[in-house]
Parts: C-alpha cells; structure tokens; sequence
C-alpha cells in the first residue's frame, strides 16, 4: 500500500539511550511495516536480492522474525516507496497515516522491516509515539534470547553494544548536560552522550577480551576434534528450513527444531554412524536470512566455522517455500563469503526439505528439476519431519566422503598392536579380517592430511580402487 507523497519533517536530535531502553517484553502489541521500493532505489543495498523476493515473502518473514521473540503482531502492511526520506526513511503522509493506525491499535512496538539511521528511528518514535526498532534491531533481540552457550551471550552482546554505540545522537546542541570535572568519570565538562559512549566502548573492549580467552578454549576443543579421524558434516541454509528437524532426525537428538526463525543459535555437534559403516561428525549451525547485519555476520562467523572446516556440507533448502529460489542464492552468497564455492557438487549437497508438504504436481516438478543435475551432484529430496528420503540422503553422504577420503588396504604382522593403535587413531578401519597366521588384514580410509605420515609408515598399502 503506497503512502501519499508528501515533504520530510526536519529530523529532530536522537537522545542517549541506554540497554534497558532497548529490552522487548513478550506480547507485546507489534505492528510490522514493511517499506519496500517500488523499484531499484539508487544507491540501496540489497536491491538484486528484492528482484528475487517477493514484497508479501519479506514481510512474511518480517513477521516471522516477529513472532520469534513472542511479539503479538496486531497489523502488518506493506509500504512501497518511490524516494527513501532522510528524516523519517517514509514520505510525511504515510508516517502521519501509520501515526493513526499506531494510536487506534493502541501499538506498543513498531517493527521496520528495513536498516534505519539513529536519527531515523528517532524521528519515527516521536511521530508515532511509541518504541521503534527496525531490522537490526529486531534480530540482535533474537539472538540474545537464542543464545546458550558463553561465547554465543558475548558475541550477541558485542554486536547489540557496537549497534547501541551507533544509536548515541546529540540531544542537545548546548552543554547543559554535563558530567565529569572530578577526575574519576571523565574530562571535565564530559557531556552524557560521550560519557555514555566511553562506558560502552569499556564495555565492549572487557568483551573482546573475554571473547579471545573462550575462542583459545574452542581452538583447542577444535584441534581435539580434528585429531578424531571421522569426516565433518555441516548442515547449512536459510533459517527455519529444517536444518535443525534434520539434525533430529539423523542422530536422535534432542536440538531445538521448532517452527520458528533462528531457533539454532549456537553450533551443535553429535557423531553418527551412517547405515553402511562410516563414521562422522554432524553439525548444526545458525541459519541464514536475508540482509542479514553486518556485525551479525561478524559475530557469528565462529558458529560457521563448521561449515568452513566441513568436508561435506548439506545445504538444507525449504522446497515448499514460494522464495526457496532466493533463499537459496542468500545462502550460496554467504558461503562464497566464507570461501566455500557452493556449486562443488563433491562437497555440496543440496537437500530439498519438506517434501511433505508439496503437492503431488509440484513433488513431479521438483523431482524432474533434480533429475536435470548431474548425478554426483543432484539434489536429494527429503522430508526431515517424516523420514522421508533419509536412505537416499545417506548413501549420498557416504559416496562424497568415499570421494574425498582415500581407501588402502594393508597387512598387519602379528602382535603389532602400535601399528594397530595408530591407525585407530589416524584414520577409520572399515575392515578387519584376522589371518590364521595372527596377521590382519585391513581396510583403512583416512583423512587427506594423514596420507603422507600413513605413506611414511605403511608403505607397502595398495590404493583400494
């Protein structure tokens, strides 16, 4: 629904606000705008993504993000734009139309489903006389209720208190309000907002330094892991596509799968033997959404990690959802980010949730898109919730690891429990078949950064072809 054209109002001066300003309560009555250009606005991030997306699929998904922190979204609407205002990012009629809505809906939040500037959201605030929080905002509230783990608080943490540090605009443009000329504060004449500033940029540096003494934990717990000789599986893909559901259904855990964006914060690893023998690491991560902050990414990228180190990832796609296609180039865009090329199919493998949920034309059509893939890197359509798929899903894990991890076999004279242990310890046995001599025969498939110590040490293992 397009607003009036209409003149800014000048924008008034942003107050210092402080953490508890911020805190959402639940329930709270939430009305979801989203201002989406009518076209390609110059100079705007995140246009060819809106090329992909449809408006209704962006406010849905605004509404989504919504009710992840129980916000009770009353009204939602769409805004086309033909101009974004500097003062207020809405056109003055369409603010003084939502000023309406917002009084006779008795609106207690307004969500923003776009990035506004601190004078922006000011200005808003005053105009519709309530808190407003745009796209940022809302998720960096998200992901401080998500996170469990130390390192998951402190990273949310830093990246609210980097974004706080951007809302502190002047108040005032004299200095009535001032603090300090005692020495243990500040400067003399140390005005609020820069006070105010000092105390988070004291804050965030004590954080950084906590940060770096739980990554030196992580490193080592991730240089144990790697000494484990079982292959990495991550799952990656756009939030709520049922990674989460999967991980579930794979290894019988018990993870948070709900029907909600961002339940998976903190990354989350089981071992699992697959149906045929091998053995891997499976993990979980965070999942991924659209213009997604900046200091978001940043501060997360720990929980992708996985992804980064995996050697086979399974990018989980929603096939039922109308923007899976976008989706799906968010995702293939942030693993490009990461230096992981999302189109090698010996690494890749996309799996097509959901199926459950497709109707009979469109399961055909889905299975025919498939069938146009390669076959070393074609889709697996699955349903994580009902098991549907699942075989197929790990005979295909198990032929990418086959592929990139080497197979020997080899002899073991009697008694030679140090040879035996090392290869425990190096690589995974697969086979074992013991001589009537007390000789074993093996069957031995190692990680690529083994090879050469294992070369050094049995050199008379032939290749299994």
């Amino acid at each position: 629904m397009a607003g009036k054209a209409g003149s800014d109002s000048d924008a008034s001066i942003a107050k210092p606000i402080d953490a508890a300003e911020h805190a959402i309560a639940a329930d709270t009555r939430a009305f979801v705008v989203g201002p989406y250009p009518a076209r390609s606005l110059p100079g705007r991030a995140g246009a060819a993504d809106e090329n992909q997306r449809s408006h209704a699929a962006r406010l849905d998904e605004a509404i989504g993000l919504a009710g992840a922190i129980d916000l009770q979204v009353v009204d939602a609407i769409q805004v086309m734009l033909s101009a974004l205002r500097p003062a207020t990012y809405l056109g003055k009629g369409k603010v003084e139309e939502l000023a309406e809505r917002v009084k006779l809906e008795e609106i207690g939040l307004v969500v923003m489903d776009c990035a506004l500037s601190p004078v922006q959201q000011r200005n808003l605030e005053k105009a519709f006389g309530c808190k407003v929080i745009d796209r940022t905002g809302l998720i960096l509230e998200i992901f401080g209720r998500r996170a469990r783990t130390r390192e998951g608080t402190l990273q949310v943490e830093l990246a609210h208190l980097n974004y706080q540090k951007s809302r502190l605009v002047r108040s005032w443009t004299h200095l009535e309000r001032q603090r300090g000329g005692f020495g243990f504060l500040g400067g003399p004449g140390e005005t609020q907002i820069e006070a105010d500033r000092r105390v988070i940029q004291e804050r965030m540096t004590k954080i950084e330094r906590d940060l770096e003494t739980v990554k030196r934990t992580r490193s080592l717990h991730r240089a144990s892991r790697k000494r484990v000789p079982y292959p990495i599986v991550a799952l990656v893909g756009y939030t709520n596509a049922g990674k989460s559901t999967l991980f579930n259904r794979l290894t019988s855990a018990e993870v948070l799968a709900q029907d909600m964006l961002f339940a998976t914060l903190d990354p989350t690893a089981r071992a699992l033997k697959l149906p045929h023998g091998a053995k891997i690491l499976l993990s979980d991560t965070v999942g991924f959404i659209s213009d997604l902050p900046t200091q978001l990414v940043a501060a997360f990228r720990a929980t992708l990690e996985d992804a980064i180190e995996a050697d086979v990832l399974l990018h989980v796609r929603d096939v039922s959802h109308e923007d899976t296609q976008a989706q799906a180039a968010d995702v293939r865009a942030i693993l490009r980010d990461l230096g992981i090329d999302p189109d090698d199919g010996q690494r890749v493998i996309e799996v097509w949730n959901k199926a459950d949920l497709l109707g009979e034309g469109e399961r055909e059509r889905q299975a025919a898109l498939a069938g146009l893939r390669p076959e070393a890197s074609r889709p697996v359509l699955v349903s994580a919730l009902t098991g549907e798929g699942m075989t197929r899903l790990t005979d295909a894990i198990e032929a990418r690891i086959a592929r990139s991890r080497p197979v020997y076999r080899l002899v073991l004279a009697p008694g030679d429990g140090k040879s035996l242990a090392w290869l425990h310890a190096n690589g995974e046995i697969l086979a074992r078949s013991d001589g009537e001599d007390g000789a074993l025969s093996l069957l031995v498939r190692l990680p690529p950064e083994r090879e050469g110590a294992f070369a050094a040490r049995f050199p008379e293992a032939e290749p299994e072809r």
